[in-house]
C-alpha cells in the first residue's frame, strides 16, 4: 500500500465499520485458540490488528514492507519490523499464529508469501488469512490499493495448500453488503474506504455484525477468510 493509503487506514480504523468488524472476527479467532503465544501480523499497516493480539495477552510482532507503516506501528508502542512477506527475516517455526489480513492480493508472488507464512509457523500453528474475492468486483478501488488480483475460493485454497498448510475453514465475509459494494465499485474512482456519517457507520456496523448469527458464509461476499494449520 502507498503511504497515503496507510495514513488513511490509520485515521479510519478505530471508527470505520469495516475495520471494527474485522478486528471482532480476529478477536473471536483468538478466543477460539485460547492460550496466548507468539503472533506475527504480516502486512500490519499501522498495527490496528496487532493491538488485538496485545489485548488478549499475545506476544505480537507487526511486519510491513512500508517504512510509513512501521513508523505508525512503533508510535503506537508496538514491536514492528520492515519486512517483505516473500522473504521474512525470521527463523523457522517461531510463531504460534500468523495473520495476513488483506495482504496476499498486494503481492505478485502470493505462493512465495504463503510458503513464508508456513515456514515461520510452529508445527500445529495457525494461519489466519483474509483476501478480497471475485474479479467481478474489480474496480478503481483495487487499483488504488495496489491489488494484483481478487480471489475465488478455489484460487485461495490452492495458494494456501501449495504452502503445505491444511485448511480448517474457508468462508465468505461481508455477504449482506455485497450488493452495496458492487454498486459503489462500478462507480469508484479510487479507494472507497472513507469517513462516514455516524448514523450510516452505525447502520453498516449492525448489518455486517448480523452475519455472525446467520448461515451466510457459503454465499458470495466481498472478502474471503481462511483458517489453516501447519501439520504437526
Amino acid at each position: 500500500m502507498e503511504a497515503a493509503e496507510i495514513r488513511r487506514a490509520v485515521e479510519l480504523e478505530d471508527r470505520h465499520w469495516w475495520y471494527r468488524e474485522r478486528r471482532a472476527i480476529l478477536a473471536r479467532e483468538l478466543r477460539r485458540i485460547g492460550r496466548p503465544g507468539r503472533a506475527l501480523d504480516v502486512g500490519a499497516a499501522g498495527g490496528g490488528n496487532t493491538r488485538v493480539f496485545q489485548r488478549y495477552g499475545w506476544h505480537a510482532l507487526a511486519a510491513d514492507q512500508s517504512d510509513t507503516a512501521v513508523a505508525y506501528a512503533r508510535e503506537r508502542g508496538l514491536d514492528a519490523i520492515k519486512a517483505d512477506l516473500r522473504a521474512l527475516p525470521l527463523g523457522d517455526a517461531e510463531y504460534d499464529l500468523v495473520t495476513a489480513l488483506d495482504v496476499l492480493e498486494h503481492i505478485d508472488d502470493d505462493h512465495a508469501a504463503a510458503a513464508e507464512i508456513a515456514r515461520v509457523l510452529k508445527p500445529g500453528g495457525t494461519a489466519f488469512i483474509a483476501v478480497p474475492c471475485d474479479m467481478r468486483l474489480w474496480s478503481a478501488h483495487d487499483v488504488a490499493l495496489g491489488h494484483h488480483r481478487r480471489y475465488t475460493r478455489e484460487g485461495l485454497a490452492e495458494v494456501i495448500r501449495s504452502s503445505g498448510l491444511v485448511i480448517e475453514r474457508l468462508w465468505s465475509w461481508n455477504v449482506l453488503l455485497r450488493p452495496v459494494a458492487a454498486f459503489r465499485r462500478r462507480n469508484a474512482t479510487g479507494c472507497d474506504l472513507e469517513e462516514l456519517p455516524a448514523l450510516v457507520n452505525l447502520a453498516l456496523t449492525a448489518v455486517v455484525a448480523a452475519e455472525r448469527y446467520l448461515p451466510l458464509s457459503w454465499l458470495p461476499g466481498v472478502s474471503l477468510m481462511a483458517r489453516a494449520r501447519r501439520r504437526l
